[in-house]
């Protein structure tokens, strides 16, 4: 009996050895650490070949290579060996894409997904959100700045003992660049996106700004830059549910928080806003997908951090599983719908928006804080306490378009502009070529009182310009690429191709050449030609008096007054300041 006992004891503890030591083998760097630090990228891609080759649900896939030759990987996770994209779109499944570490200092997200998958995968007490969801988790998006780690790196951020850079390794900041992809990175995400369509985008940051209680912030868009029954989904249903749940989970969560008036605090108001579609949320608005931004507060312990990033990313799946089917529908309303609204009926697209003067008042748990003189700045500084403090605050959420434009039947782009056409089909925009010459009336635009900024933004120049509009009949050459608007990136397209919007190709810079001058005139050689144009036409003498009598600028000035007959001769550009874009209305 004593012997059958003392193998019974041998058996429960070898038992509770092996599963020790299995589980030991799954703790994370961040876990092992005390909740203080985070992997490099090959201890971070060991942890996910782990996943990989433990699951057969799991499978690492590269997407991309990266300036400096780091691989970008990620992990797709569903129940099923068949990792085909086309195949998983006829599963009726929602795909969820996760986005960790597109700002590399800011990488919660990783650790998080991390602890998350193991649930899902390992442990598999969680296992049952592959029965409604497939999941493409980017472990880390910009993998080059990754690796520029410091302790020095966020000036405002508590953890992880280090972390990486804001910006890639060439400097371009991959949540700016999602609409004009310049970053190698960008475009295969671009690339990811065109082939596994994903029906909901969640992307991984850490805020800078005030000090208050809030452990987590969120953004999510639900104005009129996205499907009107989208909008209302997310702030009639998962809105609720996602303040709601990680409430419930122990973090205190709390729309994105963007003071009116920094210099004011808590006092000049809250605002809301509709992002840009260089930002991601904003980019999947256009993809006419819902999307909710993850932005942990800075000066929380990162350990807080990183358990409440994985509370949002698990009360968001947990949402998105009972409401899968639904989800699906949504999203095929959406594209539907708008080829309704814009297409058929017709209607204007929003591309600008702004804020009213309308609030509301909200409660607002901040920290009790005063204003001071500084001597260093010799300013007046905000100076926080740690003193809970609940404020009042007029929350400005009336979130209008003060902009829009009409959407054409399609858009030429020259064939010499192919980078165009290139960035557009790395959005899933389909591109046709011309087979023959064509004569069609068509929208033209040309600049005036062009400027450009003293600095550049993102590596461009952006110009700033007036529009003017003109039609006429135009001969479209063979080879020319044509973009029809009747299809689901209509959105995209608009966007990149109408120079009114504050993203086209146009305001980056991408077509700064146009509004060089390239040839010039002799002066001696212009006196004459205008003493031939003085005399052949009366009605340019009168112009040319009038405006020396009237403009004393220009009659003082000998180069405008040689340039006024120069612009007005045959050998003038007519190509300078003319958008090449034309539009088929």
């Amino acid at each position: 009996m004593k012997a059958l006992i003392s193998l019974t004891v041998c058996l429960v503890l070898s038992v509770q050895i092996y599963s020790q030591t299995k589980m030991d083998k799954w703790q994370t760097y961040f876990e092992k650490s005390g909740y203080t630090a985070t992997p490099h990228y090959e201890e971070t891609m060991e942890y996910f070949r782990m996943l990989d080759n433990n699951s057969s649900s799991a499978k690492l896939i590269t997407f991309g290579i990266s300036p400096q030759n780091r691989e970008l990987k990620c992990l797709v996770v569903w129940k099923d060996s068949d990792f085909d994209p086309a195949s998983v779109k006829n599963k009726n499944k929602p795909v969820i894409m996760m986005i960790n570490g597109i700002h590399s200092g800011e990488i919660e997200g990783k650790d998080a997904s991390m602890l998350l998958l193991r649930e899902i995968l390992i442990t598999k007490e969680k296992e049952s959100l592959l029965d409604s969801l497939i999941l493409l988790v980017i472990p880390i998006f910009s993998v080059d700045a990754h690796e520029n780690m410091s302790k020095y790196n966020r000036i405002n951020q508590n953890g992880p003992v280090e972390m990486g850079w804001r910006t890639t390794s060439q400097n371009y900041n991959l949540n700016r660049d999602w609409l004009k992809a310049d970053a190698t990175e960008m475009q295969a995400m671009l690339r990811l996106i065109a082939e596994w369509q994903p029906d909901f985008i969640i992307d991984s940051h850490t805020t800078d700004g005030a000090d208050y209680q809030y452990t987590v912030t969120y953004s999510v868009e639900k104005f009129k830059n996205i499907f009107v029954k989208t909008a209302a989904w997310i702030s009639g249903k998962y809105i609720p549910y996602l303040e709601d749940g990680v409430n419930q989970k122990g973090f205190l969560i709390y729309p994105y928080i963007y003071f009116r008036n920094w210099a004011e605090g808590y006092e000049g108001g809250i605002i809301d806003w509709a992002a840009t579609p260089r930002f991601s949320t904003g980019y999947a608005a256009l993809l006419n997908r819902p999307s909710l931004l993850i932005e942990t507060h800075m000066l929380k312990p990162y350990k807080d951090r990183v358990f409440a990033t994985k509370a949002v990313f698990e009360t968001t799946l947990d949402f998105i599983y009972k409401n899968s089917s639904e989800l699906i529908k949504l999203n095929e309303a959406a594209d539907k719908g708008t080829l309704e609204e814009l297409i058929t009926q017709k209607k204007y697209m929003p591309i600008e928006f702004s804020n009213t003067e309308k609030y509301k008042e909200i409660n607002f748990k901040g920290y009790k804080y005063s204003k001071q003189h500084s001597d260093i700045s010799g300013g007046e500084k905000i100076v926080y306490t740690d003193k809970p403090e609940d404020f009042t605050v007029e929350y400005y959420n009336d979130v209008i378009a003060v902009d829009s434009v009409s959407v054409p039947g399609g858009y030429f782009i020259p064939a010499e502009w192919y980078l165009l056409a290139d960035r557009l089909k790395l959005h899933g925009i389909q591109v046709d070529k011309l087979a023959k010459d064509t004569s069609v009336i068509v929208t033209k635009y040309r600049f005036t009182d062009v400027k450009f900024p003293g600095k550049p933004y993102e590596g461009r120049f952006n110009p700033e310009f007036n529009i003017n509009t003109y039609s006429k009949m135009e001969n479209i050459p063979a080879g020319t690429y044509f973009v029809n608007t009747n299809q689901k990136g209509v959105r995209i397209i608009v966007h990149l191709l109408e120079p009114k919007s504050s993203d086209s190709f146009i305001r980056y810079g991408f077509m700064n050449l146009i509004f060089e001058q390239k040839e010039y005139y002799e002066d001696y050689v212009m006196e004459k030609l205008a003493d031939k144009m003085l005399s052949e036409n009366p009605k340019l003498k009168t112009e040319f008096e009038k405006l020396l009598s009237e403009n004393e600028e220009f009659k003082n000035n000998f180069r405008a007054r040689l340039d006024f007959f120069y612009e007005r001769s045959p050998y003038i550009d007519k190509r300078k300041d003319i958008y090449p874009i034309l539009r088929l209305e």
